[in-house]
Order: structure tokens, then C-alpha cells, then sequence
């Protein structure tokens, strides 16, 4: 038996109970893991809460940890007793003192990145990979083949030039190849929402890093220092301030070309005044609430983009995994982010870590130690 936390039903952070539970030996293609740290994040407050719905009752909230494989099921290669692992996202169950996982779908922890570290970064700094590197990104990709006696038709070329043109990008040929791209880049003005949290930190750090000018809001003067230091170029303290005429001013009306709204409900309708025409509206979390339905009419008058993404869908397969885990260590160990675990609580007080984090008493990470 190890100790868990466990939910029975959805409710306030009250739900929390500090349960044994039995979890048995891997199997086939699993492995038993013993962890080290924890990473809390948003999303399992939505499970906590049933905004995500959870498969069955009672079950363990907890999608990101680090920890020591403890066994290996049958005729496992690859990966052995005493290896640091991390994981983040499926399956749901990290809250415990162990645990079983698929074997692929852990990655192996550098050991210049500290466990700690890794714990608060693997959900959070997967998500910001995706978000920087592919959600806010469209690769447009055409074959054409040229001949002596034939060549691409006028039309043809004219409808590739409009296409482009609609992205806002530049468009090459590579032998039989026509590439057009867009990503956060230089001279990109984007907008990210609780600049201070978890996820919105470390957006201002990439993005500053690759350039762009980022506009951040955020509820205090504190938090407000805190977006500083992550590259905010302009930080808008909306508790005193109306962030969409601060944006207006920032950007002299034209708008930003991205939006990270992690808030939801309180910020969405102003998100979307904020974007310039053909801009990106990012919505990926829902901290205050779920927006009110927006008619697809509402996104024609600047001819907006509107995307809910979840990371699941770009780590599908191992090699995907395996790539954004990396790239997020190597940007630790280049010092491209710097991690800040503000705060830690005991597993077993998981329970007063979601109040907190609920009535945004924290900034940037928060674990929970076993």
C-alpha cells in the first residue's frame, strides 16, 4: 500500500482525502515509479471541480511528476531500477507516493536539470513549447513539378501568393517545394494573460527570448516585478487598469498578433479586441470560468484565428514527446528560462495547495513533495 490523495467527487479543495491505496506491479510495457516531486497545475483543479470530466470515482488527480523507477514490467528495454524519469499529462494519477506509468511516455531527466525543477516544469514547459513553437505557427506545404514542356499555371501561382499573403508570411521554393511559415519571431507584438503564473512565466521568457514584444497582465504589484524580470516588455496590472485600451495604447491601435488566454471567462471577450486583423486567439485555460459562446460572426470583422489547443495532441507519439521534453531541458540548462518554485507543500496537504493557487495566493510554480 502507498499513500495517495484521493477525489470521491467533484467539489472545493475539501474533495482532497489522504487515502492508502494499492497499485500493484507493472505490467507489460509499464514501470512503477517512486516520486521525488510533484507538479500542481490548473488543469487539476478542473478535475478536482468537474470541469474536466474524471473517467471514474474515486480517482487520483495529478498529471506531471518526477521519480525514480522503482520496477520495470516484463521483457522492458531501455529503462531500468533507479532511473530518473519525468512525465507530464495521461494517464491522470500523479498524487501518490508511487505510481504506474506507460514506459513510453516518461523521459529520461538530464542530470544538469534538478528534480524539483523538472517536476514544475514538464506539464507547464511542454504546454509553452506547443504554444510558442506550434499552436501560433501554420506550415503551408505544395509540390509542384517542372518540366521542360510544363510549368506551374499562372492561376496557380496566384492563388499561392494570396495564400501567403492571408498568413502574413514570406514564401520560398526549395527544388520542388513551396514552405510558408509563421511563428512567434522578432518585430511579433503578442499579449499573455497571468504573465506571473506557471505557464504565462515562462511564455514572456521564450517569447522575449525569441524576440517579440510581450505585453503581459497580471492582478499585483508583485507579480508585476515578477513579469519584468520573465521579458515583459509592458505589464499591465489589470486590477487598476482596462488591459484592452492598455493594449491599444502599447501597440498605437494596431493590435498584438497573438493572445495566451489562459483566464477564460474574464478576459476572452477583451482578448479578442486586442488582436489585430487576421491575429491569433490562443485559448488554452479556463482559471476564472468558461467564456460565454462566441458566434463565428464575432471573429469576422478582423478576420481572427480561434484555437483551444491541448498539449495531448502534440506529444501523440514518443518521438513528438520526446522532442519537447528536450527542448524545455535545454532551454533550462541555457538559462533561455529560469524556473521559479515559489512554493512547495507536503502530498498530503494538497488539499491547502489548491485554495491557494485557486485564490491566486502563488506565482510562478508549485510542487508537492511525498
Amino acid at each position: 500500500m502507498v499513500k495517495a490523495i484521493r477525489v470521491h467527487e467533484p467539489g472545493g479543495p475539501e474533495v482532497l482525502k489522504w487515502e492508502d491505496v494499492e497499485i500493484g506491479e507493472p505490467k507489460e510495457g509499464q514501470v512503477r515509479v517512486r516520486n521525488k516531486a510533484i507538479g500542481l497545475n490548473f488543469i487539476d483543479v478542473y478535475f478536482r471541480k468537474g470541469v474536466y470530466k474524471a473517467s471514474s470515482f474515486p480517482f487520483t488527480p495529478g498529471r506531471e511528476a518526477v521519480g525514480v523507477v522503482t520496477a520495470v514490467g516484463p521483457g522492458l528495454t531501455g529503462m531500468q531500477v533507479g532511473d530518473l524519469v519525468a512525465y507530464a499529462g495521461d494517464p491522470t494519477g500523479s498524487y501518490a507516493e508511487e505510481q504506474i506509468l506507460p514506459a513510453n511516455r516518461v523521459v529520461p531527466v538530464p542530470s544538469s536539470v534538478d528534480p524539483v525543477i523538472a517536476a514544475s516544469v514538464m506539464l507547464k514547459g511542454m504546454t509553452t513549447q506547443f504554444l510558442i513553437r506550434r499552436c501560433f505557427k501554420i506550415i503551408v506545404t505544395v509540390v509542384w513539378i517542372i518540366t521542360q514542356s510544363s510549368c506551374l499555371s499562372t492561376h496557380k501561382s496566384i492563388i499561392m501568393l494570396l495564400y501567403c499573403y492571408l498568413l502574413r508570411c514570406q514564401w520560398t521554393t526549395l527544388l520542388d517545394w513551396t514552405v510558408c511559415e509563421v511563428e512567434v519571431e522578432p518585430g511579433h507584438t503578442i499579449l499573455v494573460h497571468a504573465a506571473a503564473g506557471g505557464v504565462g512565466s515562462l511564455l514572456c521568457q521564450w517569447a522575449n527570448a525569441l524576440g517579440a514584444t510581450v505585453i503581459g497582465t497580471v492582478s499585483t504589484k508583485e507579480k508585476a516585478a515578477q513579469a519584468k524580470e520573465d521579458g515583459c516588455h509592458h505589464v499591465i496590472l489589470y486590477t487598476e487598469e482596462d488591459f484592452v485600451a492598455r493594449v491599444n495604447e502599447i501597440t498605437s491601435g494596431n493590435g498584438v498578433e497573438v493572445v495566451y488566454d489562459s483566464v477564460g471567462k474574464d478576459t476572452f471577450q477583451g482578448s479578442l479586441a486586442c488582436l489585430k486583423l487576421r491575429g491569433y486567439m490562443v485559448s488554452f485555460g479556463l482559471s476564472s470560468g468558461t467564456p460565454d459562446p462566441v458566434p463565428l460572426s464575432a471573429l469576422a470583422a478582423k478576420s481572427l484565428f480561434l484555437t483551444r489547443p491541448s498539449l495531448m495532441q502534440y506529444v501523440v507519439t514518443r518521438d513528438e514527446l520526446l522532442e519537447a521534453a528536450g527542448e524545455v531541458f535545454a532551454n533550462i540548462a541555457s538559462g533561455v528560462l529560469k524556473v521559479r518554485v515559489n512554493h512547495t507543500y507536503p502530498l498530503s496537504e494538497a488539499a491547502q495547495a489548491h485554495a491557494d493557487i485557486e485564490s491566486r495566493k502563488t506565482s510562478g510554480s508549485v510542487v508537492l513533495v511525498p
